[in-house]
């Protein structure tokens, strides 16, 4: 893992604009939700039993919440502002269900930074493959270099 963090980019402060954007595109599998319940003791289920989940007023199983904004790290950390970057705080909203299936588009958007301190504020959505927002959020972060 040390190898592939040393590819990760890493955008300056100082070249960081308000208005930048980058995104990622992830589809969700069963394979995914069933290690983030391994990873994380979350076995409600919602996420992992169909029959159950079939009675439940969303019809089928629907992944973890935080599996889906844990993608909003992925772009944090990997394109927008990349390597050297700190999580201060994460604001989320949950808009609607993620299946298994979906082709999510993650997205961080610069909306603020704060020079003094080197914090950038960060606008963090997730849309579906219909263009459904499922996640809207803000991520404040601290650049360190």
């Amino acid at each position: 893992m040390q190898l592939l963090s040393k590819l990760v980019p890493s955008v300056p402060y100082q070249e960081i604009q308000i208005g930048d954007c980058r995104s990622i595109t992830k589809t969700i599998t069963n394979e995914d939700i069933i290690a983030f319940a391994k990873l994380t003791g979350d076995v409600n289920p919602i996420h992992l039993d169909e029959e159950y989940a079939q009675q439940t007023r969303f019809k089928e199983r629907i992944a973890h919440g935080l599996l889906t904004t844990s993608y909003i790290s992925t772009v944090i950390g990997t394109k927008l502002p990349g390597k050297g970057t700190i999580y201060l705080s994460q604001y989320v909203r949950f808009k609607a269900p993620v299946k298994i299936g979906d082709t999510l588009t993650i997205t961080a958007k610069v909306i603020d930074k704060q020079d003094d301190k080197k914090i950038v504020t960060l606008e963090t959505n997730v849309i579906n493959q219909h263009h459904q927002l499922v996640v809207e959020g803000q991520a404040v972060i601290m650049k360190m270099d």
